[in-house]
């Protein structure tokens, strides 16, 4: 599995091994990459640092929380 995160242009992309077939946009800003059976490989997340704070910031507290 291979993630990227291109910070100028805050755009996440988690994949795995595979040749993509279809792109798929499942919510806005948000894609999928599809092989040939119709399975996820990958994953884009436009304006990735707006769309993950909801998830990050919990987290990052429930961390600081711990430590």
């Amino acid at each position: 599995m291979k993630t990227y995160y291109d910070e100028e242009e805050d755009v996440l992309y988690i994949g795995r091994h595979g040749i993509e077939e279809e792109f798929e946009e499942v919510a806005p800003g948000v894609s999928v990459e599809l092989d040939s059976k119709g399975h996820v490989i990958g994953v884009e997340i436009l304006n990735a640092s707006v769309a993950l704070r909801k998830i990050v910031e919990p987290l990052r507290r429930r961390l600081q929380q711990a430590a």
